[in-house]
């Protein structure tokens, strides 16, 4: 009995791989983009009574991230100056710029 033996083609395989790594690359771009932006002016920012919602605490720390002071802070959030410097306490307390990032929705 003889033992047939078949060439193996690569190329389709390598063209499937590269097709998925650039979908994997274009995804990556999307969840990357909308992971970095934040709207200090967004309404979903605030509960209905004025405190900051979880993505405001978010929007703070980003901007603490960044370096912006606790007045720029406050003005683009629209929050008091107590405010601004309460979260910036805590972000401080979080770690700073090296705090772990939570996702914004």
């Amino acid at each position: 009995m003889t033992k047939k033996t078949e060439a193996f083609d690569p190329k389709p395989v390598l063209d499937l791989i590269a097709s998925i790594e650039a979908d994997l690359q274009r995804l990556k771009g999307l969840v990357s983009a909308k992971v970095e932006k934040f709207d200090p002016a967004n309404p979903h920012n605030k509960t209905p009574d004025g405190k900051l919602t979880g993505e405001g605490v978010e929007c703070c720390y980003r901007m603490f991230d960044e370096g912006k002071s606790r007045y720029t802070v406050a003005q683009q959030m629209k929050i008091s100056f107590a405010a601004a410097t309460h979260r910036f306490n805590a972000w401080r307390k979080a770690g700073g710029s090296k705090r772990e990032r939570t996702l914004l929705g």
